[in-house]
């Protein structure tokens, strides 16, 4: 049960800074909904916040290392200030718990990813007994069953929205299932509401996130079931997912992409390397074949859809010839956006036990795979000018009178227009590019309506 508002919490100011993968900006947006109960507001000014969380990620390098160095400079920032209550939330605080409290006396509150249901019950408990908490049990299912009794008030365009969390994979260089738990899945009503929470709150476009999203599976209800039903709402434009693994790229899935009229054409499917030699070692439980399997029945099922993907080079036993499976891989599919990174240690992973390769050559390989992945992406790019895209607009961008949307394809597009086409589709002419992005004009003259 909920503890009573401490008086001395009314009406206070939390900062959050946020790590990593969109479900940590997904959590992110869910704690500050939670904390306005007892009287914490969100504020965008890190230095009047009388609470500051960190929301930490703990799947890139020297993830425990850079919440130390956060919590130096909130230090500095409060030097002369009053001290706020300091939370280290998220996959470090799920991988490090006490740890952390013991190597930094700065740090009030250490609480996981799947405890952020007691957050309130924490910061009060702390704040009436100044006394360091730490939470870091896992118990998916009550977190999600309290969140779903406190309105969701993100109120982007595009929104995220978490149906599954965990993994069972168990790929030997992943710490998903040490920090985020076993694999777990919404009840499927209770994203249903959410859904429509977000709707009325303007959102247009809906991206279902998942540590394994494909996997979902609660009762009889898919992944497919989800993408079907919320594309039943007039007000719903575009549906993405993400991430998800090639084992859960269900028959099911698969035909989605025949029938829906909103699901994008950007299946973004990690394959982690090209060489079924490393995949074995990653124990990644899919082969290659598999992967081109995939890639060919849904180009059979549209021939507009494509493919980004992740990959980790120098993984421990990768060979000259392993590398270069990866490159005919990529020269194969030619990904329109993927991410790319060197591989690095995780602490209590079976990877970790494992001797690297040397780092000069990892960077290296590094260099030639994401010179291709950055070719073909500027490539498509620029056969795209002269051309007219489909824009869902988002918000406004920094420049002074312009628009910044993304198209089927998740590619950025800034262009100039007004504030009444946010939350619209409108054709856009493409007039120039980089890799990243698409720059172009409102194109009137198009048959298209705005939708």
């Amino acid at each position: 049960m909920e503890l009573k508002r401490n008086p001395n919490s009314k009406n206070k100011k939390i900062f959050i800074k946020t790590f990593g993968c969109q479900m940590n900006e997904y959590d992110t947006n869910r704690i500050y909904d939670t904390v306005k109960k007892i009287g914490f507001y969100k504020t965008a000014n890190s230095h009047d916040a009388n609470c500051y969380l960190l929301n930490t990620c703990h799947i890139r390098d020297k993830a425990k290392q850079k919440v130390y160095h956060e919590v130096g400079r909130v230090k500095k920032i409060f030097k002369s200030k009053e001290k706020p209550i300091v939370i280290v939330a998220g996959c470090v605080a799920q991988a490090e718990n006490e740890e952390i409290l013991k190597r930094e006396p700065y740090v009030d509150i250490v609480i996981g990813p799947q405890s952020y249901h007691k957050i309130n019950d924490t910061i009060l408990n702390y704040l009436n007994k100044k006394k360091k908490e730490e939470e870091t049990e896992f118990d998916t299912i009550s977190k999600f069953n309290y969140l779903s009794k406190v309105k969701n008030k993100n109120s982007k365009v595009s929104s995220f929205l978490t149906i599954q969390e965990g993994c069972d994979k168990f790929c030997h260089f992943c710490v998903v299932p040490y920090t985020r738990g076993p694999e777990y899945s919404r009840p499927f009503k209770q994203i249903i509401d959410e859904a429509k929470d977000l709707i009325n709150n303007g959102a247009r476009e809906i991206i279902l996130l998942g540590q394994n999203v494909n996997a979902y599976k609660y009762k009889n209800f898919k992944l497919s079931n989800l993408i079907l039903e919320i594309e039943k709402f007039r007000e719903i434009k575009r549906i993405r997912y993400t991430t998800s693994h090639p084992r859960d790229m269900s028959n099911d899935l698969i035909d989605v992409y025949k029938n829906s009229k909103k699901l994008m054409p950007l299946v973004h499917l990690p394959i982690q390397s090209g060489s079924n030699n490393i995949l074995k070692l990653m124990n990644r439980k899919h082969s290659v074949k598999n992967y081109l399997d995939i890639y060919e029945r849904l180009k059979k099922i549209n021939p507009k859809i494509e493919f980004s993907s992740d990959f980790i080079v120098g993984y421990p036993g990768e060979k000259d010839e392993d590398f270069e499976d990866t490159l005919k891989l990529i020269d194969k599919i030619k990904f329109i956006n993927s991410y790319s990174f060197v591989y690095s240690t995780r602490p209590g992973t079976i990877a970790s036990q494992l001797k690297t390769i040397n780092h000069e050559i990892s960077i290296k390989r590094l260099n030639k795979i994401q010179d291709l992945l950055f070719k073909n992406q500027i490539e498509v790019n620029k056969s795209l000018e002269n051309k007219v895209v489909d824009v869902l607009v988002e918000n406004q961008a920094k420049e002074l009178n312009k628009l910044f949307g993304r198209s089927e394809y998740m590619t950025s597009v800034i262009f100039s227009g007004p504030k009444e086409l946010i939350g619209k589709i409108v054709p856009v002419k493409i007039l120039k590019s980089n890799r990243t992005t698409l720059f172009g004009k409102l194109n009137y003259d198009s048959d298209k309506k705005v939708a």
